[in-house]
């Protein structure tokens, strides 16, 4: 068990990278639908205001993404400077 960070930010990240590999349209949806379950599960356990409003925002934009309202980039959730 990691003790200050939020699990649940990991798992949406990582649902997000499901999707973006995804063969198929009905893949895509299911695992954008589950990252933004992680992403909401992840801003009701946020303290901080801040990063409740940033993940809250990243679990709209998977349902836009879900729902097909949002072109789906390769840019992935991860800030660049959490990637080295």
């Amino acid at each position: 068990m990691s003790f200050g960070r939020n699990p649940h930010v990991a798992k949406a990240e990582q649902e997000e990278q499901k999707a973006l590999a995804a063969k198929d349209d009905q893949a895509a949806e299911l695992a954008w639908r589950e990252a933004a379950r992680q992403w909401d599960r992840a801003a009701a356990r946020e303290t901080d205001a801040k990063r409740r409003d940033e993940h809250a925002a990243k679990a709209a934009a998977a349902r836009a993404k879900a729902d097909g309202d949002e072109p789906v980039t390769d840019e992935p959730a991860i800030p660049r400077d959490r990637l080295n």
